[in-house]
């Protein structure tokens, strides 16, 4: 299998280079590179600012009859990014920069102004001293002294150093390393001490409260009277033992006791006082009056002589109340009832 990428060629046996034409090519040909800007720069025609860095396709040509000691100098051709505008500049072999030659002003640059200040300078003492020889004396003073005050001030730096050299950094930084941790005790200290005495005034607080609290109990017993309300469920303890100190017969007790128990908690079966007054309304007879009621006393005289069980039930029937015609119920009379059981027992 054949190589894909060739590097070495056939050359036959009969090969002349000599034989070969040579092109004649022009000596100011033109060749497209790809090139970055070398500085920063302002289109004259539009005011458009291009930075150094921006990337341009470039026309390259060689400046012809200009050389710095045997280089060729280039020329570049670029154009604005806005307007198009043909902008050109070419290399500076002898400052290691380029020159801006067409279409653009060079923006400001302080460290080229420097260089080229100070290159003025040199140049203009130079030219002093050929012609003055008292300048030229001048200036070996001026020199000596200069290399006297810098000689004195590397000097002072130079002890200055030692005396940085001398200083023991790690112990400094231990001291101040056991300096903190002896703050940070006596702070724990002060926190520990401080939460201690809160913790002691408070508990010297509720003591104090406590004492207080047991003495206004105490002072509230001896002011009170043992009085004997009827009106609490312990009065059947209280009756008993007045019973029993009496020495009353166990009937008077066993009553007492009753009584007590019905004035603290109320009767629990058979009918109160109250229940005279409540009557249950008869569903067949809820709006039909009797037309006779001077009757019904014969009746049950005529009953009582023929069965004296039913004369019975018709005296408890005629004992119970009977309700109103005019429509007032059990429950109003009870509203209007004003007294309690224990006035009455009373």
């Amino acid at each position: 299998m054949s190589e894909r990428k060739v590097l070495n060629k056939y050359y036959p046996p009969d090969f002349d280079p000599s034989k070969i034409p040579k092109l004649k090519l022009p000596k100011d040909r033109q060749y497209v590179v790809r090139l970055m800007a070398p500085f920063n720069m302002r289109c004259k025609t539009c005011g458009e600012y291009i930075y150094k860095g921006k990337k341009f396709n470039a026309r390259k040509e060689t400046v012809q009859n200009e050389l710095y000691m045997g280089l060729p100098i280039f020329r570049f051709y670029i154009k604005c990014t806005r307007c198009l505008a043909e902008i050109t500049f070419k290399t500076d072999p002898e400052n290691t920069d380029y020159a801006m030659e067409h279409g653009a002003t060079r923006n400001f640059q302080a460290e080229k102004l420097i260089e080229e200040e100070e290159k003025r300078i040199q140049q203009e003492r130079e030219e002093e001293e050929l012609n003055n020889p008292m300048k030229v004396l001048e200036n070996r003073t001026k020199d000596s002294k200069m290399e006297m005050e810098v000689l004195e001030n590397l000097q002072e730096l130079k002890e200055l150093n030692q005396r940085q050299a001398q200083v023991d950094f790690e112990g400094m930084i231990d001291r101040y390393r056991e300096l903190e941790r002896q703050e940070k005790e006596r702070e724990k200290e002060e926190d520990e001490r401080e939460t201690k005495e809160m913790l002691d005034r408070a508990l010297v607080k509720r003591l104090r409260d406590s004492d207080s609290d047991s003495d206004s109990e105490k002072e509230e017993e001896r002011l009170q009277p043992n009085k004997s309300s009827t009106d609490k469920p312990t009065d059947i303890l209280t009756t008993d033992k007045s019973t029993e100190a009496q020495g009353t017969s166990s009937g008077g007790v066993k009553r007492a006791k009753v009584e007590s128990w019905e004035r603290s908690v109320g009767t629990l079966g058979g009918r109160g006082a109250l229940g005279s007054l409540v009557v249950r309304k008869k569903p067949a007879a809820i709006n039909k009056p009797s037309p006779v009621t001077t009757a019904a006393p014969a009746a049950t005289t005529s009953a009582s002589k023929t069965d004296p069980k039913a004369s019975t039930a018709d005296s408890e029937t005629a004992s119970k109340p009977v309700t109103t015609q005019n429509g007032s119920s059990s429950l109003s009379l009870l509203g209007a009832y004003s007294d309690s059981d224990s006035n009455d027992s009373e």
